[in-house]
């Protein structure tokens, strides 16, 4: 069994530590708030550090799951972050959602202190996570990511590498964005259904099934309509996820027409003071609510 820390016990980061425990693996984590640290130690065993670089100076595999560009280059390169302290040949798998250009800095950090580094971000939201059913977009190595797939299996169910550093973050902006317009339409189909007065639970019944039918709508169509968005996976943090996919796409000169627009309209929902609600919370704004 391998020696693992995992930085980071948020909604996502808190059940994925705990499958990679509950597989046998002795883990350390850390959290900034070590309340939390300490209450996933009580649940799953293992132990916690004070800080990312007392957490590995000891460990095969590092992983974090942080919010955003700043966060993730704290632990992984700060002033107590991970890299610098790895022992040569261990392996930084970084679960996060953030922008390629950190996911090369830390290639290149890692390059330099001999350490394997892997942009590895979740798609599958919290059930997702806490039914270790996740799916993961890597970006590597083809040698790092063979060494660290048995570890990523313990929390997700579909691992597949895109290619070359970077390559994982990238294929993760391409489900958001994709995600942006599913919900979107999701929204405008339901919301004009009750203003038709449509059978809402008969038309998700019929329309499911078919070309319409997607993730969103099978997990989120009644939950829409029952006004219920409390789902882990919030407002503000795909207000950032756009943000970086709108920012990568001006790199690259590619049109983004449909993201630009739904990227506002979670603007206006967090501004409406739903930023802490499931991103399926878009059909609030059709409503007004």
């Amino acid at each position: 069994m391998a020696k693992v820390v995992f930085l980071g016990l948020g909604v996502m980061g808190y059940p994925m530590a705990g499958h990679i425990a509950t597989a046998g693996h002795n883990v350390v984590v850390y959290n900034r708030t070590t309340a939390k640290a300490e209450r996933w130690v009580a649940e799953h065993g293992g132990s916690y550090a004070v800080t990312p670089a007392d957490a590995v100076a000891n460990a095969d595999f590092v992983f974090s799951c942080v919010g955003d560009d700043p966060d993730v280059l704290a632990v992984a390169l700060g002033d107590d972050g991970a890299i610098a302290t790895m022992k040569p040949g261990a392996i930084y798998v970084d679960n996060s959602t953030v922008s390629a250009d950190v996911a090369s800095r830390l290639y290149a950090a890692g390059k330099a202190c001999s350490i394997g580094v892997l942009d590895a971000p979740v798609s599958g939201g919290q059930a997702g996570a806490e039914n270790g059913a996740l799916t993961v977009m890597v970006g590597g190595d083809q040698a790092v990511f063979d060494a660290a797939l048995p570890i990523m299996e313990c929390y997700g169910t579909r691992v597949v590498r895109m290619g070359d550093y970077g390559k994982g973050q990238l294929a993760k902006m391409c489900n958001q964005i994709c995600i942006a317009g599913l919900v979107q339409g999701l929204s405008e189909a339901l919301n004009f259904a009750i203003a038709a007065d449509l059978d809402t639970d008969a038309l998700l019944e019929a329309i499911s099934g078919g070309a319409a039918q997607s993730w969103q709508m099978v997990n989120r169509g009644h939950t829409m309509v029952k006004n219920e968005f409390d789902f882990g996976f919030a407002v503000d943090w795909m207000r950032k996820d756009l943000r970086i996919c709108l920012e990568e796409a001006a790199r690259h000169d590619a049109q983004l027409p449909v993201t630009k627009i739904v990227a506002g309209y979670y603007d206006e929902l967090s501004h409406m003071g739903h930023g802490r609600n499931d991103t399926s919370s878009l059909i609030r704004r059709l409503r007004g609510s």
